[in-house]
């Protein structure tokens, strides 16, 4: 016990350090300042807030084509900002913009952008870029976080993850670097009883301090778990991190009983950042020292405290490719108090993320709903889509094509989803002009109507 908690404080006072200076990333000296900034009172944090907004504007203003264009033919003022609130002079920005302006959201000084493609909620492709000082904001903030749950950089953690970005990045350097860090990354795809057998031999073995990733996926493991009589409450696990999906109150229960853990809520994603972390106290705090969000009406008003509507975004720490007053799709509800913990930190009251259902191929095999959506995700001219299950023998497809769909689309998508699901499952790719959002205003790109 004492060699592995001098092992855990090696690597995040000596190893992670130097890693994060070697790749020119400030996430060690953000996080220190998280931590002092997170027990601040409310009016110091709104003014460090319009402090890094005016800072981000007159950036943009100067440095982000697109904006210098908006803001010209606006006739705004980036210098002229005094409250948060400001951001209500300035339009919206979408899925739809950012692809029809990609690079012009490119800051002209940027350096060593990273590009991503991501679905999002809605199932939209998005081709974007984030550069360095988004990173080490991100990863601080994620680190805070963890840190409340009693959890640090070194502990051993593993994560259950489907992103091809981090599974297809497995080569032995990164293998190595994991191992390092004493991270075990494992793939959410497939989810056959085989292999959540062997990933609850993984963890028995690993002896994590915390998991991360899909409470789905969480979920489903621990109903293996207990249809097999195998304990995970005595392997050590102090939370069980999740992410990237709504989380069910079901799911929670039953994931808090079987790992004897609490589970600890995470909101956001590739596009918005990390937009929320559940406190012990049971909070979801907004990272406010980088995020700002506006509940905002199917008008686009912006609502009060304490009202649901659509969660916009704007991150602070978007200087080389900016995301202001971004519409995540998302509905969600700020609360009107604060926390019992003492933090500053405004708290998301309620959300409705995303949802991503689990598929059943032919054979029986289960399979996380991202096995899917990725096949259509990087396929060009994609523009929307939705999957829907009706049985093991039969998956619907409805796909909003643009200019660029290729000439044989359908089949690439028909064979993709059989190589996933069956030789000889039927899959009907339906053209449509759109996809209808729910009642709630949510997406759902992928339903199942068979019993995972």
């Amino acid at each position: 016990m004492v060699f592995d908690r001098l092992q855990s404080l090696l690597i995040s006072s000596v190893v992670f350090p130097l890693q994060e200076r070697l790749k020119g990333h400030s996430t060690v000296a953000d996080r220190r300042g998280m931590e002092q900034s997170q027990w601040w009172p409310r009016d110091r944090l709104e003014a460090l807030r319009v402090e890094r907004l005016r800072a981000l504007l007159g950036h943009a203003a100067t440095h982000v084509p697109y904006y210098r264009d908006l803001f010209r033919s606006l006739g705004f003022d980036p210098r002229s900002v005094s409250a948060v609130t400001d951001l209500q002079q300035l339009p919206f920005l979408d899925k739809p913009l950012i692809r029809a302006n990609t690079d012009a959201l490119k800051a002209d000084d940027a350096r060593g952008l990273a590009r991503f493609n991501t679905g999002g909620s809605s199932g939209v492709p998005l081709i974007f870029y984030i550069g360095n000082e988004r990173v080490s904001r991100d990863v601080a903030a994620k680190w805070r976080a963890t840190r409340w749950w009693g959890v640090d950089i070194g502990d051993p953690e593993i994560v259950l993850w489907g992103s091809p970005i981090e599974l297809g990045a497995q080569d032995r350097v990164r293998r190595l670097r994991d191992g390092l860090m004493r991270t075990r990354l494992l793939p959410a795809f497939e989810m056959s009883d085989a292999r959540v057998d062997g990933f609850i031999r993984d963890m028995r073995a690993v002896r994590p301090r915390m998991l991360f990733g899909y409470p789905s996926a969480f979920a489903h493991i621990a109903t293996r778990a207990r249809h097999t009589g195998v304990r995970l409450d005595d392997i050590g696990v102090r939370t069980v991190f999740v992410t990237s999906e709504r989380l069910y109150d079901h799911q929670r229960t039953l994931i808090e009983a079987v790992f004897g853990a609490p589970v600890a809520n995470g909101y956001g994603g590739r596009d918005a950042g990390f937009i929320a972390h559940q406190c012990p106290q049971g909070s979801m705090h907004l990272t406010a020292e980088d995020i700002i969000v506006e509940i905002v009406d199917r008008d686009g008003r912006v609502l009060p405290d304490g009202q649901s509507g659509e969660i916009v975004v704007t991150h602070l720490a978007t200087r080389d490719y900016p995301f202001i007053r971004y519409r995540t799709g998302d509905i969600g509800t700020l609360a009107t108090a604060a926390c019992s913990c003492g933090r500053g930190l405004p708290v998301l009251q309620d959300i409705q993320g995303r949802s991503t259902d689990f598929i059943v191929a032919q054979d029986g095999t289960v399979m996380h709903g991202l096995a899917l959506i990725y096949i259509l995700r990087d396929l060009p001219g994609v523009e929307a889509f939705r999957i829907e299950q009706l049985t093991t023998d039969h998956t619907k497809v409805a796909v909003v094509c643009g200019p660029a769909y290729p000439a044989d689309g359908d089949e690439r998508v028909r064979q993709g989803f059989r190589a996933r699901l069956g030789r000889t499952v039927d899959i009907t790719v339906d053209h449509v002009d759109t996809i209808p959002a729910e009642g709630s205003g949510k997406f759902r790109y992928v339903v199942s109507r068979v019993a995972a």
